[in-house]
């Protein structure tokens, strides 16, 4: 499998080297040259299969023989070492559990995925290090700091904005040492993810051999296709057609399910939900993609007022907005609106949803009344425990903390203030 940039102005690259470099040469994120549709006979046996069974026969294409069969299936069954519940809510609805791993994120699969990926190519490589340079705007950083630890050939270096993570997630991405770096910025998580993108072209930086850890990386992005194969897998006895919601910030994980829909995974319409930062909802109204600078929201991951992956949303639609709004709507939803889901949920259903679940459950809701048949499914992609001071007051209630989490609470922050690129370039030296 090649792949090619979305900018076009770059040579076509290996599996290999898409994750070493993370962007190509020419600013442009890479994208598979093709994406080919799974036999029929798959889907027809899907329940009899393992969820590491599933994934291989997904991921399989996409890594072709740059790693081989029984290494790549140790990969994922070393990612996949956690449960993905599908969770009745109410008649028809369900919650996909996406943080049942580590550091209680979705992230954590593909930073999993990732790293393990990275260790394989580095297995040979005893003086060549490379530097995973990551922004984060609240999980990525915690998920990509537990999935690196300790890899070797790999030094983790991750930029967050200051204040604007939960003390839960910035605990996770600044407490474990060891090859993990964590930089403070004075700024929102577009100026983490302005500085990320300038380090990979500079020049002078070469020598850090430097990669990515978004899902602007290949590696990081399309194991998130897995979710909403399992999630087939479990619905697909009920015999109806499937609505999936994803609360949506760089727009990796719905991105990975349009992917898995191309792939013959049958989905009848995606819907990407939004906080405030409505550059998608806006784009679909008028055609006019018209980023703006991110809000703060008490949904903080989603937090993006430029988000990468909707490139290649686009690409798979050939640009065309009609062939788009077939399968794909977006819906933007305040704080509170998202509060006032959070509670009816819980008073209604007995059901606990952090605040990114939530929005997914308002845009289910909404998209449902088009397809009054089918079962909908919004992901969850975070314990509610890392948003305790929105959830606990809210619903009010006093969550157990979890042991994943109880293990970094007590740990000592370390963390290095920067506010410009040049200070992020001195630090990397």
């Amino acid at each position: 499998m090649k792949y090619y940039s979305l900018n076009h102005n770059a040579p076509k690259v290996s599996f290999q080297e898409a994750v070493i470099q993370g962007l190509a040469a020419d600013k442009g994120l890479y994208f598979p040259e093709s994406i080919t549709p799974l036999p029929q006979s798959f889907f027809d046996n899907i329940e009899n299969l393992s969820h590491e069974e599933i994934a291989f026969e997904a991921i399989q294409q996409f890594v072709g023989d740059e790693i081989p069969a029984e290494t790549l299936k140790q990969i994922i069954s070393e990612t996949l070492c956690f449960d993905f519940p599908v969770v009745p809510v109410e008649n028809g609805i369900y919650s996909l559990e996406l943080f049942h791993g580590p550091t209680m994120a979705f992230k954590d699969v593909g930073a999993r995925f990732m790293s393990r990926c990275l260790g394989y190519f580095n297995k040979d490589k005893k003086d060549n290090t490379n530097t995973v340079l990551v922004a984060t705007s609240g999980d990525t950083g915690g998920a990509v700091a537990s999935g690196f630890l300790a890899v070797q050939g790999v030094e983790v270096v991750i930029l967050y904005p200051s204040g604007k993570v939960s003390d839960i997630q910035e605990r996770q991405l600044t407490t474990l040492g060891q090859n993990i770096k964590a930089l403070e910025v004075d700024g929102v998580f577009d100026d983490c993810q302005d500085m990320v993108k300038k380090a990979f072209l500079d020049e002078s930086l070469k020598h850090k051999n430097l990669t990515s850890a978004n899902s602007i990386n290949i590696a990081r992005w399309l194991p998130q296709m897995f979710y909403f194969f399992f999630a087939y897998k479990a619905l697909k006895s009920q015999n109806k057609e499937l609505v999936f919601s994803c609360p949506s910030g760089n727009f990796g994980n719905i991105c990975a399910g349009i992917i898995a829909k191309k792939m013959g995974l049958p989905v009848k319409h995606f819907v990407a939900a939004t906080n405030v930062n409505d550059t998608v909802p806006r784009f679909l109204v008028n055609g006019n993609y018209d980023p703006k600078p991110s809000i703060a929201t008490i949904s903080n991951a989603m937090d993006v007022g430029n988000p990468s992956n909707f490139i290649r949303i686009q690409e798979m639609y050939g640009n065309d907005l009609a062939q788009f709004k077939k399968d794909f709507s977006s819906y933007t939803y305040n704080d509170e609106e998202t509060l006032a889901a959070m509670k009816t949920i819980y008073n209604t259903d007995g059901y606990i949803a952090e605040p990114h679940g939530a929005v997914g459950y308002l845009g289910l809701k909404k998209e449902l009344e088009n397809y009054p048949n089918a079962i909908g499914v919004f992901l969850e992609t975070a314990h509610p425990i890392k948003f305790l001071d929105v959830v606990e007051p809210a619903l009010n209630l006093q969550l157990p903390i979890p042991t994943q989490i109880e293990s970094v609470l007590n740990k000592e922050k370390v963390s290095t203030k920067i506010k410009t690129y040049d200070e992020l370039k001195a630090f990397l030296g």
